[in-house]
């Protein structure tokens, strides 16, 4: 969870009454963290931010289409957050394809924060690893998480 995804997330809570947050299983990755960890993750993220908001999402997971857990769910739209135009191309592609296999679901995108815009997941683990300094980059229930795994 990094600032992005709180970002985007807070920007949603904002639009929507309700959030299904969706967290893909892939088994092909060994994420930093497990599925648990990474929900508790961001319920502690949101907390931080919106305590009031945080009874309003829920965090699932999926190993399959986002289009088939959102309709699992009950979701009506997909959001995503948007850092540039390499994001928006991508994204846009995205957008089409699910909405060929799922025209009853709508995509909105919601621009990253001028402070997030530069922040990618991948780019905070590697920092993080390398012992570099990534406090601006993640809520801090998320830095404390890191420094505990990374000394194991």
């Amino acid at each position: 969870m990094t600032n992005g995804h709180l970002d985007v997330l807070v920007q949603s809570l904002n639009v929507v009454s309700k959030v299904i947050v969706g967290i893909g299983i892939h088994p092909g990755k060994a994420p930093m963290f497990s599925y648990d960890e990474r929900a508790d993750l961001i319920r502690l993220s949101l907390a931080e931010a919106m305590p009031a908001r945080v009874g309003d999402i829920s965090v699932v997971s999926f190993d399959n289409l986002a289009v088939d857990a959102a309709r699992r769910h009950g979701a009506k739209l997909l959001v995503r957050g948007l850092r540039d135009g390499t994001d928006l191309d991508y994204e846009m592609q995205m957008a089409g394809m699910n909405y060929q296999m799922a025209p009853d679901l709508q995509t909105i995108f919601l621009p990253a924060g001028t402070a997030s815009r530069p922040i990618t997941a991948t780019l905070v683990r590697q920092i993080a690893s390398m012992g570099g300094d990534v406090s601006a980059f993640v809520p801090a229930s998320v830095l404390t998480a890191l420094k505990s795994r990374l000394k194991s």
